[in-house]
């Protein structure tokens, strides 16, 4: 029912929107994807800085039923509305940029196993009907996307994702970042982050109870003690980000261990930055089913894939591609004592080879900005 009166909400307040003019040089972003990698993010900033003669609002947090009638204005009076998630416009001569916020490793829409024949077919509606430009970054990436989506192929351009253009200038320094997050100094120190995906679709109330014990990898011989301990004789940091809903499991954020901090979404708002912004100073990625590697491949920097619930995942949901461990350029641990035994060890030139073999797999866009080829692309070919 909470779905269905949503659905009604949008379709008035859209129809309401219409009634607006609308303006060539108005541009609204609908961000879904928070501060943790969103392009929506990403493509306003470079949009402010270079392109001041554009009106652009970002909106967010989506989906939210609390906009206000000055932002549903602001939505109807736009040419151009770049999503992050669902693609969206109130009428029918806007252009809807979809950026999406990932490229996809865990099964989604018609291929996830924990989905209704119902909502896929809207989704797959939503997408023929409002899509217009379908940002994409490689062939590998439009065969994924329409296998889950059932996109048609004429929507996708090859202009790559405006988050990555975030990773190679970080906006503070990696002293900078271990002071605030870690309050040392420490010339030799390797930062890592840890950035899992949202586990509670895993439907297992004990991984949530783990995590509420601030097990926050869920492992079944976590000491955190220990973990530091081995963190620390190495200057090795580990951030942790976790999903937000798990972030809310704890009492409170604060790590009393010198070489754990955990990051939330306060320190990232509060700054106006994208975490993206901050990857580039890390030297290493810690991550299970989340796509954020992909990404990550751009640093070319060592990768750790937690897999303790890689079996129950793949159950629940899926992944859409496999084997697991034939996908993933990087070393495998499925325990704490695991990963304490690689700590020392976490790259090599054979896995600095497959990463590069994936890099290229996923990325077959080429130049200086992912922001500009969007921007480029959608106010060429739309000029209204």
């Amino acid at each position: 029912m909470k779905s269905f009166l949503f659905r009604l909400y949008l379709a008035w307040m859209s129809f309401l929107a219409r009634f607006t003019t609308m303006e060539n040089n108005n541009v609204v972003i609908l961000n879904g994807s928070g501060r943790s990698g969103s392009n929506g993010y990403a493509f306003y900033k470079w949009l402010q800085l270079n392109h001041p003669e554009y009106n652009v609002t970002l909106v967010e947090p989506l989906p939210s039923s609390h906009l206000k009638w000055k932002t549903w204005q602001k939505i109807g009076a736009a040419r151009y509305v770049i999503t992050t998630h669902q693609p969206f416009k109130v009428r029918k001569h806007q252009i809807n940029v979809q950026l999406w916020h990932g490229v996809p490793l865990k099964r989604m829409g018609i291929m996830a196993n924990n989905t209704k024949r119902r909502d896929n077919r809207r989704n797959e509606k939503l997408w023929h009907k409002n899509a217009d430009i379908v940002a994409s970054s490689s062939d590998l990436y439009e065969s994924l996307m329409s296998a889950c989506m059932a996109i048609e192929t004429k929507k996708y351009r090859k202009l790559g994702f405006p988050r990555l253009d975030l990773l190679a200038k970080p906006v503070i320094s990696k002293k900078q970042l271990l002071a605030d997050l870690f309050k040392t100094e420490d010339d030799q120190a390797q930062i890592g982050i840890y950035m899992p995906t949202f586990r509670y679709e895993l439907e297992d109330k004990s991984i949530m109870e783990k995590i509420k014990e601030r097990n926050f990898f869920a492992f079944r011989d976590f000491d955190v003690e220990k973990l530091n301990t081995e963190l620390k004789k190495r200057h090795q940091y580990l951030i942790v980000k976790l999903h937000p809903y798990e972030m809310r499991l704890f009492a409170n954020f604060k790590s009393s261990y010198s070489n754990i901090a955990f990051m939330n979404n306060d320190y990232l708002f509060d700054h106006n930055y994208d975490l993206y912004e901050l990857l580039g100073d890390t030297d290493f990625l810690m991550t299970d089913f989340s796509s954020i590697y992909f990404d990550y491949l751009h640093l070319n920097k060592p990768i750790v894939f937690v897999t303790n619930f890689l079996e129950q995942y793949e159950k629940t949901r899926g992944l859409l591609m496999g084997p697991y461990a034939e996908i993933t350029p990087g070393i495998c641990v499925n325990s704490e004592d695991e990963l304490i035994r690689n700590l020392d060890q976490l790259d090599n030139q054979q896995i600095a080879n497959r990463r590069l073999y994936w890099l290229h797999l996923t990325n077959q866009v080429h130049g200086d900005s992912y922001c500009e080829n969007v921007f480029k692309y959608m106010t060429q070919e739309y000029r209204g």
